[in-house]
């Protein structure tokens, strides 16, 4: 229970500091959700917009991420 109350703590500070990141440096990524292969439509009383490509690298990078985490932590 102990362990469970340590990885709550770690991953409310990762939200903490990618919130911070986010907030400070936020105009520096306008170029996210704007790849190519994002599909945006937009008509007249009607916008659509699923943004493939971003989510394929935040899944990358995140899977990255997290794979070092958890080689460092072993």
């Amino acid at each position: 229970m102990v362990a469970l109350g340590k990885i709550i703590v770690v991953l409310g500070v990762i939200l903490v500091l990618v919130g911070l990141l986010l907030w400070f440096g936020g105009d520096k990524l306008s170029w996210f959700g704007r790849l190519p292969g994002d599909i945006r439509v937009e008509r007249p009383g009607f916008r659509f917009y699923a943004p493939i490509t971003t989510m394929i690298l935040l899944s990358i990078v995140l899977s990255l991420v997290l794979s070092l985490i958890g080689r460092l932590l072993r």
